[in-house]
């Protein structure tokens, strides 16, 4: 496959000069190219957000659409059609903010898709608000005395929640990255990556510096089947662990389905029953 088939050209980019985004957009161009995925099954879908304007710099299909809404389209879109590789990525306010109820019932559900969270700890599109994963004492033109909260912990959660597939990244390290976005994207069912990156002009405590000094890799010793395990990495906050904590097969929600369980076409190549139909639109409008 060409390198540059998820290319869109020059085209205007709305991130700063340094942004932790520009690493990500690399890396993730490069595993969808080494994985050989075809740019025309490829859907890409997000909210709102710096980090969210990512499906706008590849050339791909793409969804992009309510604050913290990500999550719901992709999973409809792959059950509609479960051939389509289908990727949900935003930022850590957009995910765990906004969409933080989605978040925890998309993990339950386990839709067979990718979802990428792009975690600077802050929120940038709108100039600095702490976000659900800044630190304690990080000052901002609101918190002005510093968070007074316990960040939020999206590894732990989804491990509790018995997510199919967890890992942390960091969008300094690139090659650590791609190998972990590719067993993300391999991966059958629902896969959290979540990915450290600095915000070079909002937040000026979580650099790219102090991710360097505050982060470390796990090692071969690490049993992503070992769930006790991987729980206690994820709670680990002297330094933080990347890699893949927790790894746990199971069936998809597609496949749980009845829609799939005696017919494996996709819903999108079906033929539509006119008549079903019509009689499902009267019924809501007589509830109406």
């Amino acid at each position: 496959m060409a390198t540059d088939v998820f290319e869109m050209g020059d085209i205007d980019i709305a991130w700063c000069p340094g942004c932790g985004n520009f690493p990500i957009l690399k890396t993730l161009k490069e595993t969808l190219t080494e994985l050989a995925i075809d740019p025309k099954q490829l859907v890409m879908v997000s909210g709102i957000g710096q980090a969210a304007k990512i499906p706008h710099y590849l050339k791909c299909h793409f969804f992009n659409g309510l604050h913290g809404r990500a999550l719901p389209p992709a999973t409809a879109i792959k059950a509609v059609n479960p051939k389509l590789t289908v990727i949900a990525e935003s930022g850590d306010g957009d995910m765990y903010g906004e969409g933080g109820n989605h978040f925890i019932h998309c993990i339950r559900r386990n839709p067979d898709i990718t979802n990428i969270v792009h975690d600077n700890m802050v929120y940038g599109l709108t100039k600095g608000q702490a976000s659900p994963t800044s630190r304690r004492g990080f000052k901002t033109p609101v918190q002005v005395a510093g968070v007074i909260l316990e960040p939020f912990n999206p590894l732990a959660v989804a491990i509790a929640l018995d997510a199919s597939f967890v890992a942390r990244a960091s969008s300094g390290d690139r090659e650590q990255t791609k190998e972990i976005l590719k067993r993300a994207i391999r991966h059958k069912g629902y896969a959290l990556v979540d990915i450290f990156q600095p915000c070079v002009t909002f937040n000026k405590l979580n650099t790219y510096q102090w991710f360097k000094d505050h982060v470390y890799y796990l090692d071969d010793s690490h049993d992503p089947s070992d769930r006790t395990a991987a729980f206690a990495r994820a709670t680990e906050t002297d330094r933080l662990p990347l890699g893949v904590f927790y790894v746990h097969p199971k069936d998809s929600f597609e496949e749980n389905t009845q829609m799939y369980r005696e017919d494996k076409r996709p819903l999108c190549e079906r033929d539509v029953d006119v008549g079903r139909l019509a009689a499902l639109i009267d019924t809501f409008k007589m509830a109406g």
